[in-house]
């Protein structure tokens, strides 16, 4: 681990404790808390939700507040499958290279640069090359207080500048391998508060989407987790679901 991820994960830990003397245990929810703003998914084409949920069974990161409805995106093949070629090569997965996309109108909070993409095993070991376990992101706010969070960006393809006013659908950036990761995938949150440590995970409630089954879901991840997402949506998404952006 180097020096930056260590004071990240410090300062995770300092998030944790600010956040639980905060809301005494309550935080955010899909009974207490209903976004301000809908959103669309941060991509084209069909993804799977490789990790996330609105439940402490399927999601990303439950014990730490800020990441709790998180969701990591991948694209698979029909036979369950991430990447084609040599899988310890970047290129090679569907989704590297891919354009994300602003989930909903509003103004770039803060952007990360500048981070080369992380080694992938074929054990698919997660490992940070960055100097922020984020790598490059973009932060964007769409309301007094709901920020969202696409992260692991692939490097110099970053659109967009602080201050900068963006529409739902415009092109931010390209989906990599930066930062805190196993392989490549789109990180991507809703969070109330600028703060990455100690703004608390805020569900998503997606408009206008498409969800379905995965087929070979299960040679992709043998959690066997996606059972526990279907009965969420609608609004809200969870793990080992196939879903796309309606018309």
């Amino acid at each position: 681990m180097n020096g930056s991820v260590l004071i990240q994960s410090l300062k995770q830990l300092w998030g944790i404790i600010v956040l639980e003397y905060k809301y005494r245990g309550n935080l955010p929810s899909i009974e207490s808390y209903h976004p301000q703003v809908k959103y669309a998914l941060p991509f084209n084409g069909e993804w799977v939700v490789a990790n996330g949920g609105v439940t402490e069974k399927t999601s990303h990161s439950w014990e730490i507040p800020t990441q709790r409805y998180a969701y990591d995106f991948v694209i698979l093949d029909s036979a369950g499958s991430s990447f084609q070629g040599e899988e310890t090569e970047a290129g090679s997965f569907y989704c590297y290279g891919r354009d994300i996309l602003a989930p909903a109108d509003g103004t770039v909070a803060e952007i990360c640069t500048g981070n080369p993409d992380s080694r992938i095993t074929k054990n698919r070991t997660a490992s940070c090359n960055a100097r922020d376990i984020r790598g490059n992101y973009v932060l964007i706010c769409h309301s007094a207080d709901e920020y969202s969070l696409l992260a692991h960006l692939k490097p110099d393809s970053i659109q967009v500048s602080v201050g900068q006013s963006i529409k739902k659908g415009e092109k931010i950036a390209e989906c990599g391998n930066s930062g805190n990761t196993s392989e490549p995938h789109l990180h991507f949150q809703v969070q109330l508060g600028k703060s990455f440590y100690s703004s608390p995970g805020l569900p998503i409630e997606f408009e206008n989407i498409i969800v379905k089954k995965t087929p070979n879901y299960e040679k992709f991840d043998d959690r066997c987790l996606e059972e526990y997402s279907e009965n969420y949506y609608p609004p809200y998404i969870g793990v080992g679901q196939m879903v796309r952006q309606g018309n």
